[in-house]
């Protein structure tokens, strides 16, 4: 398996579990801080590497009216203050081709969504940027149609990629994750993250917004830890009730520490890891 350098430290077989985490978009800077700080201390505590995790444009909301975010200009100053401040690398979305260069300035994995993996083009410009490139999976794919995203990564010169599983689209309003799709990423040579909070998500359930299942995160963690990644994605919140995006789905907190213990416990017995 090819392993991703982010930062200081590396993700895929034989490396500690890797955690990208944090509020599904930007909100005050105040908060990002409390958040991101205390997902630090806690990997610390639990020996996970971590990536500060949140989006500084939604471009994908279900209402026209719904906060995106605060935009690309002063989302990448908060983005590198919070960098700065904490000591932590950085994943964030690019929506449009032109975001990659001034994105990865500052980012040190840019993340394709979705909805948008089998866009050639900005595939291409994130691989050009010469980042980490995670890209997560289409509600609408099979995981084995990923190999045509890490081809074409590959053919833009890119071999520092991550592959997201984040559940598939059944039925109206509904996902459901087969766990079988994270070893057949995995088969594609790269580390496999798991997003367990977007997995639960209700897309467009509450008409003008998603919903969610919170309450399945937990159960979803453990098992993909079981089926063997190399990452956790999770959006957290110290109150997700007051989230400005994804709420229904996010981890509490004071809820995360654990989650990522039951999580590590279960990936150093697949990983064999002391």
């Amino acid at each position: 398996m090819n392993k991703v350098k982010v930062g200081k430290f590396m993700i895929g077989e034989g490396e500690p579990l890797a955690l990208l985490a944090g509020p599904c978009v930007l909100e005050g800077m105040d908060r990002c801080l409390l958040i991101g700080r205390t997902i630090k201390e806690i990997c610390g505590r639990l020996g996970i590497n971590y990536v500060f995790k949140a989006s500084f444009d939604k471009a994908n909301r279900s209402s026209y009216h719904s906060f995106r975010g605060p935009g690309l200009k002063k989302g990448l100053e908060m983005l590198q203050e919070i960098k700065e401040t904490l000591d932590v690398p950085i994943v964030t979305d690019i929506h449009e081709t032109t975001q990659a260069e001034p994105v990865a300035k500052v980012a040190d994995i840019l993340q394709i969504p979705a909805f948008l993996c089998r866009q050639t083009d900005l595939l291409h410009a994130a691989a050009q940027t010469g980042r980490v490139v995670n890209v997560k999976k289409g509600q609408f794919l099979a995981p084995e149609d990923m190999r045509n995203v890490v081809d074409k990564l590959h053919e833009c010169g890119c071999e520092q990629m991550l592959l997201t599983e984040r559940g598939a689209s059944f039925g109206y309003h509904n996902l459901v994750v087969d766990m079988r799709s994270l070893p057949i990423m995995r088969s594609l040579g790269y580390p496999v993250v798991f997003d367990g909070t977007h997995s639960v998500q209700l897309p467009g359930g509450n008409g003008t917004t998603s919903s969610g299942n919170r309450e399945y995160v937990e159960y979803l963690v453990r098992a993909a830890a079981g089926a063997g990644i190399d990452a956790l994605f999770l959006e957290v919140h110290d109150n997700p009730e007051e989230a400005l995006s994804d709420g229904a789905n996010m981890v509490y907190l004071d809820k995360l520490e654990g989650l990522l213990t039951d999580a590590l416990a279960i990936h150093k017995i697949v990983h064999r890891q002391a």
